[in-house]
């Protein structure tokens, strides 16, 4: 499969050849997308919501008023749903919300996800990070050759320090290690910039089963 490759700048770029990236047929691999996505956001969830019920609300111990006489409605308790500053019916309580996913399963979602992006040439290659661009400003004039409008993710194994410091403060840039690269990465951003490098590391994952 061929592959977008910008020089470390961004001015120019060439199609290349890259052995042992992803191929399927049909619509193989895309419930295993949905699943792994699913299950990452889920697993991203802390689940530490919690609401009280009127049990668990401080006070409303004595009855508000006698039960007839009064014209109002019968009242048991300050604390009954109804009244401000009472317990919540059927609130939220913590729990997990991770879910588990076989790694076969995640293995095929990745494949296919990178294959995706990369038939429709939002997967692009950089030989290198820029060693002399260490300023946010020189960052974004390579990105905006690259990627001109969208959210970008930059890949990179591992990345430089002058290049964490010089993307970060650019809203629509996102920064991963090459590592930690997941289907849920791969599905989010407009664009995907990997170093030549961080694409050795994905290839190695891909043909390798690990994911």
């Amino acid at each position: 499969m061929k592959l977008t490759v910008f020089s470390p700048d961004g001015k120019t770029s060439s199609e290349r050849d890259f052995a042992g990236l992803p191929s399927f047929e049909g619509d193989k691999g895309l419930q295993a997308v949905k699943e792994v996505i699913v299950a990452i956001n889920a697993n991203n969830r802390q689940g530490t919501h919690s609401t009280k019920t009127r049990g668990e609300v401080r006070g409303g111990g004595k009855k508000p008023w006698r039960q007839k006489g009064t014209g109002r409605a019968r009242a048991g308790s300050i604390r009954s749903p109804l009244w401000v500053g009472g317990g919540v019916v059927f609130g939220p309580k913590p729990r997990d919300y991770s879910k588990k996913v076989n790694s076969k399963v995640r293995h095929l979602a990745f494949n296919r996800a990178l294959y995706d992006r990369a038939v429709a040439g939002e997967f692009a290659v950089i030989e290198a990070f820029h060693a002399g661009a260490t300023k946010t400003k020189a960052i974004n004039e390579i990105l905006s050759r690259i990627a001109p409008k969208g959210r970008v993710l930059l890949v990179d194994a591992p990345f430089a320090e002058s290049t964490t410091r010089a993307s970060r403060n650019i809203a629509r840039v996102a920064l991963q290690e090459a590592s930690k690269l997941n289907t849920l990465d791969l599905a989010q951003y407009a664009k995907i910039v990997v170093s030549a490098k961080a694409l050795e590391a994905i290839l190695a994952r891909v043909n390798g089963g690990k994911n």
